[in-house]
């Protein structure tokens, strides 16, 4: 699924953005609003634990979704917003959400990992992908 879903100040923030961590804050901040335009509901944000970071955890109807967001700019050499989930990120998300489903008891649960993909172009609105399901935690 894919949507310019940003209106025009978000355009604009993302646009001037020069620092890459700033960037990825704003891309996070975007994809959480995009997840509840959408009907998740976002449960907790950066959620950190011994084995990592998952950017948002939200839940789309009765599935727990792990969500990990990737905010790039368009016409960079690395590619992509969504192919920057390499499998040692998989794992390190896996491992997270292992944690997080023990932490708040949730063992049973059914769950997903999800990725949302902002590419930000040079000129004009930014993209937002959302890929259901991206990837499995390979157990």
């Amino acid at each position: 699924m894919e949507n310019t879903f940003l209106g025009s100040h978000d355009r604009r923030v993302l646009s001037v953005t020069k620092n890459a961590h700033d960037l990825g804050a704003q891309g996070e901040n975007i994809a959480a609003m995009y997840l509840e335009s959408i009907g998740f509901k976002v449960l907790e944000r950066n959620y950190r634990s011994r084995a990592g970071e998952i950017d948002i955890v939200a839940l789309d109807g009765e599935t727990l979704v792990f969500v990990e967001v990737k905010t790039r700019r368009q016409g960079g050499r690395f590619g992509a917003a969504a192919e920057q989930v390499t499998r040692v990120k998989q794992r390190r998300i896996a491992r997270t959400a292992l944690a997080y489903i023990t932490h708040r008891g949730l063992e049973g649960a059914e769950c997903r990992f999800d990725v949302v993909a902002i590419d930000v172009p040079r000129q004009g609105a930014p993209r937002v992908s959302l890929v259901r399901g991206a990837f499995e935690c390979g157990r």
